[in-house]
């Protein structure tokens, strides 16, 4: 498929949808540029199981390969307990309970600002 042109902030709406649509919770959107060059945006998600994180990802990936949009790279799919899509410009970090505590993204990168979805 055709890639269509599409926003960064575009890109996050849609994939914030993607995560809400499969009951994903606490979902967390970083606005990573404003103190890296790695990304634009972190959108990160727990899922109450591996079930749900597969369900997540999977529903993410499908939003956008609707749109002609592949990730660059996928990690963690075998444990299914933090997997990371990356989007080039959106890095996806969806979480299981335990991992999203322990890892705490948000206090890692504490100096991005973190964006309501109703901002973009």
């Amino acid at each position: 498929m055709e890639e269509k042109q599409v926003s960064v902030e575009q890109m996050v709406k849609l994939i914030y949808g993607a995560i809400d649509d499969k009951l994903g919770t606490d979902i967390s959107i970083i606005k990573i540029s404003e103190v890296s060059s790695l990304c634009d945006y972190f959108v990160i998600a727990t899922a109450s199981s591996q079930r749900q994180v597969k369900a997540v990802v999977d529903s993410v990936e499908d939003a956008l390969s609707e749109i002609g949009i592949e990730p660059r790279g996928k990690e963690g799919l075998d444990t299914k307990q933090w997997v990371l899509l990356d989007y080039m410009d959106v890095i996806v970090h969806v979480f299981d309970e335990e991992n999203r505590a322990f890892y705490n993204l948000e206090k890692l990168w504490k100096d991005a600002p973190s964006i309501d979805i109703e901002e973009l």
